[in-house]
Formats: structure tokens, C-alpha cells, sequence
């Protein structure tokens, strides 16, 4: 990245970030799939300032209880989960700073064989849970809550019909609670009813804000404590301002406010705009940096900088170029990268293929000879770029298509693309004979 201060350097550990908690959803994901026989399966959490010789003493324990048990295989393959796991222990002097995750076993493929698995990692953010459970499946139910994004916004949105109450966390928006009301409005029926009609009015008005009040303290106050980062109060008449001074709203949440906004519309719409306008203050949420990174990356589009490239051929020419700056990937994207090896001329080639182009591939040919390719490897591409993208400088920024931007990015751009350092010209670049193979099977 170039060198801007402090500022380039959030971006990048909030970048970072990210592509750690995708790839804690990726291994919760397969952990949830895999089922073993019998129970082979272990999960273990160490939290930080743990012991390793308390936990080692433990797994002791258990492997002379597992001794015990009368089915041969069920016992042999507890006895060799425990070890393994004993096995893993053994690297470490002390938990790491996070904590420790290991999670051992014997697991049935899909086409029925047995493989070992061997997983051991320090989480990217302490983990406060000490787990050991000896089971058919693993329990990933820990590791979740490393993906909680611990910033959590509230929205009031009032106006003169109604009030929505919403909150907003990493990308996810939602909607807790609304209602309507029925507010008398102001009108000139003149003599001595003028002074009780807007006293009618005055009273009402109270009520709706003392109602507001109310139903803000059920929903973001919990044990006493506001469970939000902040509050957002928008609305399109003065309500938001009245209820922000009102006596009637709790002073916990008044502590929380960080902006008041006007929108023209109330609900749903309204609670959209309020995201939006609100987000230098929400800075820090994904959804908000979502936006932004996508709406730069068609700013680059709209004004032909030249500063951009989408799909997969252009991607890897700018990776390999060093020219990337910032890539751009859809957490689901679904291309898979083959790495396959002629043993006649001892070349590798390189496929990348979606689902579709899957499907028809029992075998891999050569085109020219004919000959049967040997499969050396293969890995999703996201993974890939996730193992890889500091390698060739540049960022990683895993997004999702839930946002307006997201969603046209992924369906219009085929959910990768990027932004780059410099114009590059990727129409009038040559490549040798032996690219072609190289880029053939694109997606």
C-alpha cells in the first residue's frame, strides 16, 4: 500500500480483519459439516491466561477414562483423537495471547472414507470460553461469537405518523420494532376551542414522546447498561430534537446519542437514509465501508481512469503485475482454481471454473496432445487470494451483495474486480503462446 500515515494503516488491519473472520466462517462451515463414527471428535478452546499443563493433565485424564470403553473401535479412535490432540499440545510452551482452537478427529468423506483431521489455530480476538467435548460432530458454537461484530448502532426513527426503532450491526440492519400514530394537526378553528385544541395536541405529543421513551429503554437497555455503541435519532419533523432534550428519555440512552438527522421519509426508508446520512459517524461498520469501497471502485468506472478491472483474467494479470491496489471479492464467490501437471512435456497448467464449466470436466485434456492431465491441486480461488493477496502487495476486501452496491457488483461485475495503483491498458497487452493455456477456461 502506498505509505499515507495512520490512516492507510486502520484501512489495512480493518481489511485484515475481515479476511480472518471470512475464513473463521469458512472452517465453521466445514467443522458443521463433517460427521465422524462414533465419538472420534474432539473440540477444544483454551482461553487466554490458561495453563497448557492444566489442560495436558486433563487430556491425561480423559485418555485413561477412554481406556475404558468396552467397543474396540470406538475406544482405539478416542484414545488416537486424544493423542493427536496431545500431539498438538505439545507445540505450544503457553496459550497464545487469544487463546487457543483445536479441533482433532476422524471424520467419513462423502464418498465414505475415513480422513484425520488436524486443526490448530490462535483466533484473531481473545476467545473467553474453555471448552472440551468429546463428541460425533465438533461444536464450532464458540467460534461464532468471534464473528459478532462488537459494534452495534441503534436507530430511532420518529416522525409525525409513526416511530421505528432498528439497530445496525457490521452489514446487517435490523428492524426491532415499529408503530404508528395518530397525531391531531394544527388547524385555525378559532374562539375559545383554539386554546383547549392545542393543549389536546400539546398532550398528545407528550404521549408520543413519552411512548418513544418508553420502548427505547425495553429494547436498548439491558442490565442496566445500553447494549448499542450509539444512537442515531432521525426523523423529518422536530420530534427527533424533542425527544434528544425531553426529560422523558433516559438518560443512559441521551449519553449514547451520536447525531441527530433529518430524512424526508419515516420507516423503512427513512431508516436507510438515516444509514446514510449518518455515516462518518459510522464509519467503523461494514455495511458503511461496504458502500463506500464499492461506490469508489464505480467512481474509477464512471470517470474511465483506467484505474480499474473486473473478472478474473484482468484481476490476475494485476495481482501478477503488482498494479493492485485494492481487490475486491464476493465472500460466495464460486470459482474454483486447478493446478494440473503434464507428465509427456512435465508442464503445469492452470484452469480457473465455475460450477457450470465443473460439471462437464470429468478429466482434463491436453488440446494439443490429447493427453490425460494429472490433477495437482484444488482450491476454491477466494481461499486462495486469501492465503495469497499480501504476496502481491495488494489489499483484500471481502464483501457481500447485500447492500445496493454489493448486489450490483456481484451481478454486474461477476463479484470480482479491483482497484488499481496505476492505468493499466489490459486490452492492448500481448501475451505469449504459452498464456493462452493459462487463461483459457476463465470465468
Amino acid at each position: 500500500m502506498a505509505s499515507g500515515g495512520g490512516g492507510t494503516a486502520n484501512t489495512e488491519d480493518a481489511a485484515d480483519r475481515n479476511v480472518e473472520m471470512w475464513k473463521i466462517k469458512k472452517l465453521i462451515k466445514s467443522l458443521e459439516a463433517a460427521r465422524g463414527n462414533g465419538t472420534s471428535m474432539i473440540s477444544l478452546i483454551i482461553p487466554p491466561k490458561d495453563q497448557v499443563s492444566r489442560v495436558s493433565k486433563m487430556l491425561a485424564d480423559e485418555f485413561g477414562t477412554a481406556s475404558n470403553i468396552k467397543s474396540r473401535v470406538n475406544r482405539l479412535s478416542v484414545l488416537g483423537a486424544i493423542t493427536s490432540v496431545q500431539h498438538r499440545l505439545k507445540l505450544y510452551s503457553k496459550v497464545p495471547t487469544n487463546g487457543l482452537v483445536i479441533y482433532c478427529g476422524t471424520i467419513v468423506t462423502e464418498e465414505g472414507k475415513e480422513k484425520k483431521v488436524n486443526i490448530d489455530f490462535e483466533p484473531f480476538k481473545p476467545i473467553n470460553t474453555s471448552l472440551y467435548l468429546c463428541d460425533n460432530k465438533f461444536h464450532t458454537e464458540a467460534l461464532n461469537a468471534l464473528l459478532s461484530d462488537d459494534n452495534k448502532f441503534g436507530f430511532i426513527v420518529m416522525d409525525g405518523n409513526g416511530c421505528l426503532f432498528g439497530t445496525l450491526c457490521g452489514n446487517t440492519r435490523d428492524v426491532l420494532h415499529k408503530f404508528t400514530v395518530d397525531l391531531p394537526k394544527k388547524h385555525g378553528r378559532g374562539g375559545q376551542s383554539a386554546l383547549r385544541f392545542a393543549r389536546l395536541r400539546e398532550e398528545k405529543r407528550h404521549n408520543y414522546i413519552r411512548k418513544v421513551s418508553e420502548v427505547a429503554v425495553q429494547l436498548f437497555i439491558t442490565n442496566d447498561k445500553a447494549n448499542v455503541t450509539g444512537l442515531i435519532l432521525a426523523g423529518s419533523a422536530d420530534f427527533k430534537t424533542e425527544l434528544g432534550q425531553s426529560d422523558m428519555f433516559d438518560p443512559r440512552l441521551q449519553g449514547k446519542v451520536l447525531k441527530t438527522v433529518d430524512v424526508s421519509y419515516g420507516g423503512e426508508n427513512g431508516f436507510n437514509q438515516a444509514i446514510e446520512l449518518s455515516a462518518e459517524v459510522l464509519a467503523n461498520v461494514k455495511f458503511i465501508q461496504e458502500k463506500r469501497l464499492i461506490g469508489r471502485y464505480f467512481d474509477e468506472i464512471s470517470q474511465d481512469t483506467g484505474r480499474f478491472c473486473f473478472g478474473v483474467v484482468d484481476v490476475l494479470k494485476a495481482l501478477e503485475m503488482g498494479a493492485m491496489e485494492t481487490l475486491i471479492v464476493w465472500e460466495n464467490l464460486d470459482i474454483t482454481r486447478y493446478i494440473l501437471k503434464n507428465h509427456q512435456s512435465d508442464e503445469e497448467v492452470l484452469l480457473y471454473l465455475n460450477p457450470e464449466q465443473e460439471k462437464d470436466k470429468t478429466k482434463f485434456l491436453d488440446k494439443e496432445t490429447g493427453v490425460e492431465l494429472e490433477l495437482v491441486e484444488k482450491i476454491s480461488l477466494l481461499e486462495w487470494l486469501a492465503n495469497k493477496y499480501k504476496e502481491f502487495g495488494a489489499t483484500l476486501e471481502i464483501v457481500t451483495d447485500k447492500s445496493q452496491e454489493g448486489s450490483q457488483f456481484c451481478k454486474g461485475f461477476g463479484g470480482i474486480g479491483g482497484i488499481l495503483r496505476y492505468r493499466v491498458d489490459f486490452q492492448s497487452m500481448e501475451f505469449d503462446a504459452d498464456d493462452d493455456e493459462f487463461y483459457e477456461d476463465l470465468y
